[in-house]
């Protein structure tokens, strides 16, 4: 018997007062939560909480009690809105974990507030609010002490993950060492949470350094998580390390590995209902199709996985996925859009604060339409920004494509040369055109008029111009005005 499944019995005691029955309810949700089975989790609440996007009623409890409700509900409504994609969900969790953090800190009890503030650091995280997250999880260590093991590791631990959003994996493994000890008298779960960290930090720099040793040690670590979590009946977090192992052997060329881990993370999902980390699932597989040049399937699946995160709002993940379907649709030839979808993909992570999500589309972009199809100012904007947002980064694999993709603005500014593999006069022409024309189009604030006089044209020949051979120009233009129909003819 589990001491969820001994709490449970409890709840039977006809003995128990109110506000007790109210706390050992709380105390089964938390086991649960940090189980993974937040579905159980909210049946424990029984009538204390109402659902994801319901305020909870504590104005008859007292103090102490309803900062408690208030905590175990907002930390579900963040996990349950993440699982289910409810948009809105993350929001809405902030607010009652505020809430409850105020309330424990007028009672004193900063043991509680740090738990508060583990959960907040985990609202951001998902929001892409990076910065925030890292803030919140630090000031939640501050009050603990060495007796606080249990806490202190889970704050550890998603800060570690705070860090690898942000590609600073060696913050991340100086936090893993200095959580080292706490973690080997840990449970099960705990120490199935540290050996995924742990791979998920080593894949990284396996990747970007090329250190076919670290990524051995990853899939050991991998492995080591699973067999924890498998031990402790978490099978939510042993579907999450699957993928994260499927990932990792798609980076090796292990395809057929790759899709038999994600298969059994799919039939976990599957069985738990968990629409957000099965499109997680969906989106490593759509990587690996894309990386056997099955772009058909790929692109099916990928739509399908911008739905589920544009719904649920957790815009780091959407613009990762966004960034895919660029990649999908500019390998199938379909230009235009794939150049929107990247444009987009940037905005979304951008506006979300996961500037370097933001900045891995703007690299794509580049990649993908840099050499040929984007104007010269925007190529050297794109630039610009994905540099900028990328300025902190220690992954090497994004520091190479950084250079690669200077090459390319740098060779598009110098010009098409007679011996570049794909020239043509036609090409080079055409390129020449188009730049004056955008040029002329920005000085002369999209008056066509006043850039047709630049150029040495007529205003009639350059809408030609943009009408047929540049249609990529034409929201450059100010908007077309109606001329006024004479009625004097009408009358003669």
């Amino acid at each position: 018997m589990t001491l969820t499944d001994k709490h449970l019995k409890e709840l039977d005691n006809p003995s128990l007062t109110t506000n007790e029955r109210i706390l050992l309810r709380c105390r089964i949700a938390a086991d649960l939560i940090h189980a993974g089975q937040y579905e159980t989790a909210r049946e424990a609440l029984g009538n204390l909480w109402q659902g994801v996007g319901q305020r909870p009623e504590i104005k008859k409890l007292k103090p102490e009690i309803a900062a408690e409700v208030l905590l175990q509900c907002g930390a579900l409504t963040g996990w349950l809105g993440s699982v289910r994609n409810v948009l809105g969900a993350q929001e809405q969790a902030k607010d009652l974990l505020f809430e409850a953090l105020r309330k424990f800190q007028s009672q004193s009890r900063y043991e509680k507030v740090s738990e508060a503030q583990y959960e907040l650091g985990i609202c951001y995280w998902r929001l892409g609010a990076y910065d925030e997250a890292r803030l919140v999880l630090r000031e939640a260590l501050k009050p603990l002490t060495d007796a606080d093991t249990e806490l202190k590791a889970k704050i550890l631990i998603r800060r570690t993950l705070v860090e690898i959003s942000e590609n600073r994996y060696y913050e991340g493994l100086s936090i893993l060492k200095e959580a080292e000890s706490v973690f080997e008298a840990a449970s099960d779960a705990l120490k199935g949470r540290w050996h995924g960290q742990k791979g998920l930090i080593l894949r990284r720099l396996a990747t970007g350094e090329g250190r076919a040793d670290y990524m051995d040690r990853a899939i050991i670590e991998y492995i080591a998580a699973i067999y924890h979590y498998e031990q402790a009946h978490h099978e939510r977090y042993v579907g999450n390390n699957l993928n994260n192992l499927a990932f990792l052997l798609h980076k090796l060329g292990r395809y057929k590995e790759a899709h038999e881990h994600l298969d059994h993370a799919q039939l976990i999902f599957t069985l738990l209902k968990d629409t957000g980390n099965l499109a997680q699932v969906d989106e490593t597989r759509a990587r690996v199709l894309v990386a056997e040049k099955k772009y058909r399937e790929a692109e099916r699946i990928i739509a399908s996985v911008i739905k589920t995160f544009e719904k649920g709002g957790e815009f780091a993940l959407l613009a990762d996925a966004l960034t895919l379907q660029g990649i999908v649709w500019s390998r199938l030839g379909i230009y235009e859009s794939s150049i929107n979808t990247l444009r987009h993909a940037v905005r979304v992570a951008q506006d979300s604060g996961a500037l370097t999500n933001a900045g891995l589309a703007a690299l794509t972009l580049i990649e993908e339409h840099g050499a040929r199809r984007l104007a010269e100012t925007e190529l050297c904007e794109i630039y610009r920004r994905a540099d900028d947002m990328l300025k902190d980064t220690q992954d090497a694999e994004y520091i190479a494509r950084l250079r690669a993709c200077a090459r390319i603005v740098i060779k598009r500014l110098s010009g098409m040369r007679l011996r570049d593999r794909n020239f043509t006069l036609h090409g080079a022409v055409y390129e020449l055109e188009a730049g004056f024309i955008e040029r002329a189009l920005e000085e002369s604030g999209g008056s066509v008029t006043r850039a047709a006089k630049l150029l040495g044209l007529s205003h009639q020949s350059l809408g030609h111009l943009l009408n047929t051979r540049h249609k990529r120009l034409l929201d450059k233009r100010t908007p077309v005005k109606k001329r006024l129909r004479s009625i004097i003819k009408k009358l003669q």
